[in-house]
């Protein structure tokens, strides 16, 4: 950042210093094992006194010579032009801290040169003692030349002692050095033999050509031994995290790793081939073959060396995009663009925003990425993000989870130009909205069942116990939540001291007519096998219940229930609505009289915000379900990062349940013991992306909560005053509590999640209770101590011991009515006027009873025909 940026595209992403290094690379090994290749053929050639072997060497110093020195010279020139122009921060620190390192290499290096020189224009002039020291000359310069910029390479990635000390030998000899070394040398030796087989195979004598080839396949055999010992023990030296990154995190270098296991054996295999006598056209042909082969390895063995130490270029001293570790803290508080000298922007508006934007891509971007180049081409790595949102998501979560890359270093105000420059500009979206489209209210039409205070003896109160349940319609790859309602029936007997009726009657439900079939909207019932263990007849719930039956007595609670009713939020016209009306009706068992008739809505929604960062768009009517798109990148991500094959399982007719693995009360699921529990995994590796957020922000981006979306889950009179954050936290904050319990829980996986992430409502992650998704949930009486009003509106953070604690599971103080009876659903406590497709559509019964939207109760002559003198349900009732 304190340097200007040779600012390539095609060429970018470090494609030009790959290309020269690796050449150059190649070349500099040959050149050190390449000098012991000549001694010992010279030696022989003399003790043997073989006039032909003598004369190949020759040769062969004539081709070292243009090979190593003029060849080799451009592409060192060449590697240092590359790296002072598109690394200059890391060419600059490496110089200063091993300036006399350097200088001593220099001096080396020219003696390689004068060597060598000699060496070539002498052969056969000078005696032959003479001319063999002169070749050992060289070979020790060239290998003195290997062990100092070793010793400089090898700190890149294990800088060791370095960091604490900054002392030179400190970082000269730092864990890798001498495995490296040893590595090196090896491989320097190998590539005599290799170079060698292309000179060999234009001699002329068919008994000579072979003698060298044997010679040469010896040469490629023998230092395998020093390669093998010196890579384990330089695999062993490298620090755990580059091991982990190597091995699990980053899929681009464990490619590199597995072709470098691959062409390993390969180029031993192909050099002992040339050790038989082949046609001389073969062996010309094969000799080249075997050099591309040995580029390849060395390309492979330079990604993986490369790649082990991201997120830096520098370990632990300095990132890929040249900026000090050690700046990192002040650069996100001043922010990147005021302390970078560089840049045309120095902050962010409203009129710079792709510029500003534009100027922090090529700072933290370039250096490892192209724009339409041929290596770490940035545009098919982002070209899923269709919203701003989900692109700044992205960058907030780099750096935390995978360290292959860097933090994003900066402002929020400039990882939003980041994201706003990328979306808008490299992927040229022009959708404001970010495919959300703003959906408008529409007052869809509910008949409220009569009720006549003077004639009917009975009241039915039905509701649905959440509030809202969600739909993951990704069937034909994974599912989340099946298709499944609850569905909750009170019937109550009118009187003086009214009675909850729970014998002799039978209770009905029945969904609104376009509902009635759900599965031609959704094709869960074709993979339920796969994904439950059921095979369900279409239209069928996991209960064994469609969208109109029988509702079963729960003795526990006094009331009538179907359990995991298959509505879905799809009419048969093909739109999308999430607020589906049951009528539920009491008969008289014996002789069928209809005691009394209600409605009630049953909230279900497929408007999940997956497609916000993982590709696709809506699958329903522009505003909800998911798309074949979307359903596959979330598993292509999970298989990424978590090392699954569920891509290739969802392709070969085989889903999966999410909670299969991961353990859920909501669902029952034991789960895999060893993994955190569904909420928590799910939360826990969101919240990495989602940090600092305003309000509900995070909550909506994933739950239907869109403000100006179709569905909204919180929907009570509360949320004209409250959002999710007042229940719940924030994401850090909620996430947090779900973590701490699997931590505690012995769950290696937590700790790792909550690494990142700082609470907001309190002040450090010790004064977080931790909590059981679920069962653990927040208490109304948090906020309403004795019933009454309340004097705050945060409940985050005092947990319900248990289920029988939760809202939706508890009665009055007599154990006769449920609160959610009189009071609404969770999430849609009356009043409840928030749904966009009507604001009756929450409040059926009280308007049915009592001609107003407030909880029953409000009026108690609804069940009492006698106004009653007492708080019979809980304290201030009667002051509803």
């Amino acid at each position: 950042m304190n340097y200007p940026v040779w600012e390539l595209t095609t060429f970018g992403g470090g494609f030009l210093i790959a290309f020269v290094a690796i050449v150059h690379v190649l070349v500099a090994h040959f050149a050190v094992g390449g000098g012991l290749y000549l001694i010992m053929l010279e030696k022989k050639a003399y003790k043997d006194d073989d006039a032909g072997l003598l004369d190949y060497v020759k040769k062969h110093s004539k081709f070292f010579l243009l090979v190593s020195m003029v060849f080799g010279g451009l592409t060192g020139v060449g590697i240092w032009w590359t790296i002072a122009l598109l690394n200059p921060a890391a060419t600059s620190s490496l110089i200063h801290i091993f300036v006399f390192g350097w200088a001593a290499e220099w001096v080396f290096f020219v003696t390689e040169i004068v060597a060598l020189f000699i060496y070539f224009y002498t052969f056969g002039k000078m005696d032959r003692k003479n001319h063999i020291i002169i070749g050992w000359l060289y070979f020790f310069s060239a290998w003195m030349s290997l062990f100092l910029i070793n010793g400089i390479i090898g700190f890149m990635l294990t800088p060791g002692g370095w960091i604490e000390d900054h002392n030179f030998w400190s970082g000269f000899f730092n864990p890798t050095m001498w495995p490296s070394l040893i590595f090196r040398t090896g491989i320097s030796l190998t590539l005599c033999g290799v170079f060698g087989f292309i000179t060999a195979s234009f001699v002329k004598d068919a008994n000579l050509r072979q003698k060298v080839m044997r010679t040469c396949s010896a040469w490629v055999g023998f230092p395998f031994i020093l390669m093998i010992l010196g890579g384990w023990w330089y695999f062993k030296a490298i620090p755990e995290p580059a091991i982990t990154l190597i091995l699990e995190k980053s899929p681009q270098v464990g490619d590199f790793l597995l072709l470098l296991a691959w062409v390993m054996p390969l180029l031993f295999i192909a050099s002992m081939i040339m050790a038989i006598r082949l046609p001389n056209s073969f062996q010309r042909f094969f000799s080249f073959v075997i050099v591309a082969i040995a580029l390849i390895y060395f390309g492979a063995f330079e990604f993986v060396r490369e790649g082990g130490r991201h997120p830096y270029i520098i370990y632990d001293h300095m990132y890929a995009n040249q900026v000090y570790t050690k700046d990192v803290p002040d650069i996100q508080k001043a922010g990147f663009l005021a302390t970078a000298k560089w840049t045309e922007n120095s902050d962010v508006s409203d009129q710079n925003l792709i510029a500003a934007g534009r100027d922090l891509f090529k700072f933290q971007c370039s250096a490892c990425h192209s724009v339409d180049g041929i290596l770490n081409d940035i545009k098919p790595l982002v070209k899923k993000y269709d919203s701003v949102f989900g692109m700044d998501s992205k960058l907030n979560g780099l750096g935390k989870l995978n360290q292959y890359m860097p933090h994003f270093m900066g402002t929020r105000e400039e990882r939003f130009a980041l994201a706003s420059y990328i979306v808008y500009s490299l992927n040229q979206v022009d959708d404001l909205n970010m495919g959300n489209p703003v959906v408008e209210a529409k007052e869809l039409p509910v008949a409220i069942p009569a009720f006549d205070k003077e004639k009917d003896d009975y009241v039915l109160l039905a509701w649905n116990n959440l509030g809202m349940h969600c739909v993951s319609d990704s069937d034909p790859y994974w599912i989340l939540l099946p298709p499944a309602n609850d569905l909750y029936a009170q019937l109550v007997k009118r009187g003086d001291s009214p009675e909850i009726i729970t014998e002799g009657v039978e209770i009905t439900y029945q969904v609104e007519e376009g509902f009635e079939y759900p599965e031609k909207q959704v094709r869960f019932w074709e993979f339920a096998d796969k994904l439950l263990g059921k095979d369900l007849a279409p239209g069928v719930g996991v209960s064994g219940l469609k969208v109109a039956g029988k509702m079963a007595l729960a003795e526990d609670h006094r009331a009538f229930t179907a359990a995991f009713v298959p509505v879905v939020p799809y009419p048969a016209d093909g739109s999308y609505n999430p607020y589906p009306i049951f009528t539920i009706t009491a008969k008289d068992k014996e002789t069928g009289k209809i005691l009394m008739t209600t409605k009630t809505v049953a909230p279900t929604s497929t408007e999940m915000g997956c497609k916000n960062c993982h590709d696709g768009g809506w699958r329903v009517d522009g505003v909800a379900g998911f798309s074949d798109e979307t359903s596959l990148d979330v598993l292509v991500a999970h298989d990424k990062n978590s090392g699954t094959n569920l891509v290739e399982r969802a392709k070969n007719g085989e889903p999966m349940l999410c909670q299969s693995c991961h353990a859920d009360p909501v669902l029952g699921t034991k789960g895999n013991p060893e993994l955190l529990n569904f909420p928590a995994a799910i939360h826990g590796w969101h919240a990495n992306f989602l940090t600092d957020r305003e309000g509900m922000q995070a909550c909506a981006a994933c739950h239907p909560s869109r403000p100006d979306g179709p569905t909204q889950c919180f929907r009570s009179h509360h949320s004209e005053f409250m959002d999710c954050t007042n229940c719940h936290g924030t994401m850090e904050d909620h996430s947090l509590s779900l973590l701490k319990h699997e931590l505690d829980a012995g769950k290696k996986g937590a700790a790792r999640l909550m690494e990142n992430l700082q609470p907001r409502v309190v002040e450090t992650v010790a004064e977080i209770n931790p909590r059981l998704p679920w069962l653990n949930e927040p208490d109304c009486l948090n906020c309403h101590e004795e019933f009454e009003m309340g004097n705050t509106t945060d409940a985050f953070n005092t947990w319900t011991e248990n289920a029988e604690g939760l809202y939706r599971n508890r009665h009055d103080q007599m154990e006769a009515m449920m609160c959610e009876a009189c009071h609404g659903s969770t999430h849609a406590v009356y009043p409840a006027t928030l749904n966009k497709f009507g604001t009756n559509r929450d409040s059926i019964q009280p308007l049915q009873y009592q001609g107003n939207n407030r909880p029953i109760g409000n009026d108690c002559t609804v069940c009492h025909t006698v106004q009653p003198e007492f708080e019979g349900h809980h304290p201030n009732s009667l002051r509803l």
